[in-house]
């Protein structure tokens, strides 16, 4: 069942994304981590899903600009609303990273600043990109704690990190990355270290942000069932490249036997399924 709806797309997509590949050179040769991927992005909730080493992050990662330097990305068009992302220059990128585009990352343990308390880090989010009083930047601060919410954002406003738990990091990495407004946001696996309850409050959090926003969301995760029931479509990746693109609510008519093992190694509710299904590989779809 979806969670919300998403502002009807304006003057075409925010993002565009055709023929991207992300090459990292190695010792025993080059290895291809994207290959080949194309899709669009308006203003709604698109889940990259797939499992580890699918390709998923790095693909977030190369349209965020985060790749390392001695990776090779390419594409025959990579651009937010009509501006290149390729041959923007470096400071380009970083005055759109965080201000129009911004990415949530899986773990907050490992993404925020552990001798800043959070106030300080979100207040120079938003002083990076605007110009603001840091009196104005601390209300604007607190009132995004309170929109993701945090019961009583003062005290946690004053904390560092590690004296938040693993639920609330997350919640004030998304206060942080959404503090500009910024028109899309990548959020990389943001609920796979949080409990199941937990879970659902982040994901609520970003739905009524996003709906509200009018944001585009690109949500990547490992978790078929998470990303069918909060998205609008899904892109399934396998060894670097998207074998099926459907609307989540056509999940249980997909056509790639990939998707199909996915799905038939979720666990059923009241079925006994002895022995339990294993995904089977084919070397094809890799190629």
């Amino acid at each position: 069942m979806k969670m919300g709806n998403v502002h009807p797309q304006k003057s075409g997509p925010l993002l565009t994304v055709e023929d991207l590949r992300v090459t990292f050179p190695t010792r025993t040769g080059e290895v291809n981590a994207v290959r080949g991927v194309s899709f669009t992005l308006g203003r709604e909730r698109l889940g990259i899903v797939g499992e580890s080493g699918s390709g998923k992050s790095q693909t977030g990662r190369a349209i965020m600009g985060l790749t390392p330097g001695h990776a090779k990305i390419t594409a025959k068009k990579l651009a937010f609303h009509d501006r290149d992302l390729l041959t923007m220059s470096a400071r380009e990128r970083r005055d759109l990273r965080g201000k129009k585009v911004a990415m949530i990352l899986q773990d907050p343990k490992y993404s925020l600043n552990p001798v800043m308390t959070i106030g300080r880090q979100i207040v120079e989010t938003l002083q990076s990109h605007e110009s603001v009083s840091g009196s104005e930047a601390k209300k604007r601060a607190l009132a995004m704690l309170e929109a993701v919410q945090i019961r009583d954002p003062e005290r946690v406003y004053g904390l560092y990190p590690h004296e938040v738990s693993g639920g609330m990091g997350q919640r004030v990495m998304i206060a942080m990355m959404l503090i500009c407004g910024p028109e899309l946001l990548i959020a990389d696996e943001p609920t796979s270290a949080l409990d199941v309850t937990v879970q659902l409050e982040v994901l609520a959090i970003l739905d009524k942000l996003v709906a509200e926003r009018g944001m585009g969301l690109i949500f990547v995760s490992h978790d078929l069932r998470l990303v069918s029931s909060f998205c609008d479509r899904v892109l399934v990746m396998y060894a670097g490249k998207v074998v099926e693109e459907l609307p989540s609510a056509d999940l249980s008519s997909a056509k790639h036997p990939y998707t199909q093992g996915l799905l038939n190694c979720l666990p059923k509710i009241g079925s006994d399924r002895h022995p339990l299904p294993v995904l089977e590989r084919k070397p094809e779809w890799s190629l």
